[in-house]
């Protein structure tokens, strides 16, 4: 039996387990993703989220995510949110600012707090934005930054600018995200050559200079309510296109983030991170799904 929480942020939904107790083996982690995150078989979520201890000094916690297919992502905003309050409650530590060890570097969150001492917001920073074009990564000639770059797709033209928060994104500006039909254009970009990690891919729509309204497809979960990282990159694509400020309201199917690209270089994300229940893993580790 694993003991597990499952968490939301703008309905964006993990499962969390503490592996200071859990101490489940992290080569079987990729496989429990899978199981955890079925709907039918599992409990359903859009991945796995591991609190672990740190193995670079001068980091309070590790962070590994683990999308619903059981692939390793470099992180996740909104899981990040939901990663501070998870160890803030569960008493794993008393600071409301510390650094997080993950595969897309240092990452620090910042709590802020009720009157009655309970999380209301979760502040991240998410270090700088990539914009080099190996470091996204894509192939073919290094280029800084790809702000309207061009591919095909099934003898469609798409327009789009790509962004590292350490883990890769393209977003595409179009008139109206409604009318995208994301469920068949969505994998057929992120598996695209151009990408030899696949991408998250974005579309969006400008309402106003501080205001963006988008839809996602997340590498290796499909349409999710919300991304965080993804946020961070639809606002430095924006700005850097002359389309929106440094600080916007970006609006997604699960609610909004107030993003802010500062002076220091740095992204900064703002949101809310929820419970949804806990409770015990039963299934067998053993077990395979279909």
């Amino acid at each position: 039996m694993i003991a597990f929480t499952k968490m939301e942020g703008l309905g964006n939904s993990y499962i969390f387990i503490n592996n200071f107790e859990a101490q489940v083996p992290e080569e079987r982690l990729p496989e429990l993703a899978k199981l955890v995150s079925d709907k039918n078989f599992g409990i359903g979520s859009d991945g796995l989220i591991v609190v672990l201890p740190p193995t670079s000094p001068d980091h309070d916690f590790r962070f590994r995510i683990f999308n619903a297919d059981g692939s390793e992502a470099e992180m996740c905003g909104n899981g990040m949110r939901c990663f501070a309050r998870f160890v803030y409650d569960k008493g794993l530590t008393r600071k409301t600012r510390f650094p997080v060890q993950t595969l897309a570097g240092t990452i620090v969150p910042e709590l802020f707090l009720g009157e009655n001492g309970e999380v209301v917001a979760v502040k991240v920073d998410m270090g700088p934005p990539q914009l080099r074009s190996t470091k996204i990564p894509m192939t073919g000639p290094e280029r800084e930054p790809v702000v309207d770059a061009e591919l095909e797709a099934e003898g469609h033209r798409f327009v789009f600018t790509a962004v590292s928060m350490g883990n890769p994104h393209i977003v595409i500006f179009v008139d109206d995200v409604e009318a995208v039909n994301l469920a068949y254009w969505g994998p057929r970009l992120e598996h695209h050559p151009l990408f030899p990690r696949r991408t998250n891919v974005h579309f969006v729509q400008v309402q106003d200079s501080s205001h963006l309204l988008m839809r996602t497809w997340e590498r290796g979960s499909g349409i999710t309510l919300a991304c965080g990282t993804g946020a961070c990159a639809v606002l430095v694509a924006a700005h850097l296109k002359g389309l929106a400020n440094r600080a916007a309201t970006v609006h997604l199917p699960g609610g909004s983030l107030h993003v802010e690209w500062a002076s220091d270089g740095h992204v900064y994300m703002t949101g809310p991170a929820n419970y949804i229940c806990e409770g015990r893993f039963l299934r067998s580790m053993t077990a395979t799904l279909t």
